[in-house]
């Protein structure tokens, strides 16, 4: 081996450990939620939070996500150009994913069991990293979406019952008060 190629290997071998060692962006998936529940489809939101430990903004070139359930695929889907990861901050990226129905339906099994809907997010954010190039971040997300009952829809939850009547009770305290000060 002469020199050059020697030159040539060291270099390419400090490139690639500095590299490696390089403070990578990191993201985590804070929340899921149902956001629509319509005929044709359940529509979810994750709410991922991602750091970006560069002084220049990266953009993400796109985001990959599969929905499972019950050990199946029930949508997969990509968001072409979500936008940017803000300069040495964190930012919030939103990621929708729509469920039809019909593949719902096929999980009649797991629903009739226990009443609810156990669900895995797989996420992948592909960024945009200088010299680096694109780099995926992967991340999951396991939860479950409980099923309204027959009753709960009829009477509302436990939580709606003692909103509204905190709300009556508040009012009644302002008729009180007018009524006390309409006698002074």
């Amino acid at each position: 081996m002469d020199l050059v190629d020697k030159a040539k290997n060291y270099v390419s071998e400090k490139v690639a450990e500095k590299v490696a060692n390089m403070e990578k962006p990191e993201a985590t998936i804070k929340d899921v939620d149902v956001k629509k529940i319509s005929f044709d489809s359940i529509s979810y939101h994750a709410k991922v939070s991602v750091t970006n430990p560069y002084k220049v903004p990266i953009p993400i070139m796109e985001i990959a996500y599969v929905v499972k359930s019950a050990g199946r695929i029930i949508a997969t889907g990509t968001i072409p150009d979500p936008g940017s990861l803000k300069a040495k901050s964190t930012t919030l990226v939103e990621v929708p994913a729509k469920v039809p129905h019909s593949a719902i339906v096929s999980l009649v099994m797991d629903i009739a069991a226990d009443w609810d809907i156990d669900y895995t997010l797989e996420l992948g954010l592909i960024i945009d990293l200088p010299v680096i190039g694109n780099f995926t971040i992967p991340l999951s997300y396991s939860g479950e979406y409980k099923l309204p009952t027959l009753s709960d829809l009829w009477r509302g939850d436990d939580e709606e019952e003692k909103d509204e009547k905190d709300e009556k009770e508040k009012k009644e305290e302002k008729v009180k008060k007018l009524e006390e000060k309409e006698i002074k």
